[in-house]
């Protein structure tokens, strides 16, 4: 298609397979997973064929993404959809993470205080006699066993180094969308290759905290409701920088190749977007995390 008949028509691609395999390899991703925390044997390898259908994916589906944008199939409407679902997927991520937010805020300052006799639930005490509330909640109360104290995840040490991190990897992002549109593909690469190093130092520093706090604080998903949260809002949180770090080196490569020009460059922009989202969210686990 030329680009002229590209400025007069909105591209509308053929019907695809990927979504169908996106949906498949989503459950297996999903299923494993749940098999896997479950303790039941197919778990690991339904997680592992659930991830390599979603690679697969990955590659098949930003080809073809690719191969349409450098056909000059897209013209000024197709970009303008393009960033409003940008703009939607971010909302929707967004809200995702407030929810976990608002259950942590529910549990600190709501259920755990209700349940040792303070505020207008006070009357929850009836369930566990001389229950205290202290944070962080690491047990189920019961009987006999009432809440015991561990000391809480602290802002120090690795997760201040990682704030600092990502920190960074925004000024990196930022610094090479200057360089794309300077045109100097030199600093638009070497930023880019930046801030892909500094998501890959990010989330090894975060495998080695959950190790340190699993195998020598006992911190797991069953220590209580702090260790449920905690596994839960971090988690998520290094999932989404473990794609953001995919989508980084997709757009390194392209940046190498001289895909980008000033003004056609949305793939740089969305990632970046979405990177800076994922920076935000972790000063907001930061605070409330680690902090409070």
């Amino acid at each position: 298609m030329s680009t002229s008949t590209a400025e007069q028509n909105y591209f509308i691609p053929e019907p695809s397979r990927w979504p169908a395999i996106a949906v498949v390899g989503l459950f297996f991703t999903v299923l494993g997973f749940a098999l896997w925390m479950n303790g039941i044997g197919f778990g690991p390898i339904s997680t592992l064929i659930g991830g390599a259908i979603m690679i697969y994916l990955l590659f098949g589906w930003f080809g073809d993404v690719i191969d349409e944008n450098l056909s000059n199939k897209y013209n000024a409407d197709v970009d303008r959809s393009f960033r409003q679902g940008m703009f939607w997927f971010i909302t929707s991520e967004v809200f995702f993470f407030i929810t976990f937010f608002a259950c942590l805020f529910y549990f600190r300052n709501i259920s755990l205080p209700s349940l040792g006799g303070e505020g207008h639930l006070a009357t929850s005490n009836i369930l566990w006699e001389g229950f205290k509330y202290n944070w962080p909640s690491v047990t189920v109360p019961d009987l006999t066993n009432y809440t015991k104290l561990i000391e809480p995840m602290g802002p120090g040490g690795i997760p201040a180094y990682n704030t600092i991190i990502l920190l960074s990897s925004g000024v990196t992002l930022t610094w090479a969308h200057w360089g794309l549109k300077k045109e100097s593909q030199k600093q638009l690469v070497l930023g880019l290759a930046l801030t892909v190093t500094l998501g890959m130092i990010f989330f090894a520093l975060q495998a080695y905290e959950y190790v340190h706090a699993y195998a020598e604080l006992g911190l797991t998903l069953n220590s209580g409701i702090y260790g449920s949260t905690f596994y839960m809002l971090t988690g998520f949180h290094g999932f989404h920088v473990t794609l953001g770090t995919i989508m980084l080196i997709v757009i390194l490569v392209r940046s190498a190749k001289g895909h980008f020009t000033e003004e056609n460059h949305f793939a740089f922009e969305g990632v970046a977007w979405y990177w800076h989202f994922v920076d935000v969210v972790w000063l907001g686990l930061y605070v409330f995390v680690y902090w409070l």
